[in-house]
């Protein structure tokens, strides 16, 4: 075989490797966060977990805004917003 079809098969492996490893520590010492959000006039609530408070807090936060904002406007202003509870379950 070529020597590009060995190193594509090295990649893949590494990569599918790489994924199961991820999986594998997701149990690991994950922080959960519950943020709710109020951004024009709608709410949303949503919970992230992270390997950090400040990460899981983050994320939370994106994941509402994306269901309430559009655009990247909306969207900024929407994760500069402070959220209405934050809750650590």
């Amino acid at each position: 075989m070529k020597k590009s079809v060995w190193l594509g098969i090295l990649f893949v492996a590494m990569v599918v490797g790489f994924v199961v490893y991820s999986t594998v520590n997701t149990g690991r010492n994950r922080i959960r966060c519950e943020v709710c959000i109020t951004f024009r006039g709608n709410q949303a609530c949503r919970t992230a977990s992270a390997s950090t408070r400040e990460l899981a807090l983050r994320t939370a936060t994106e994941n509402a805004c994306a269901l309430i904002s559009s655009g990247v406007t909306d969207s900024n202003q929407c994760h500069n917003t402070p959220p209405d509870s934050v809750r650590w379950p």
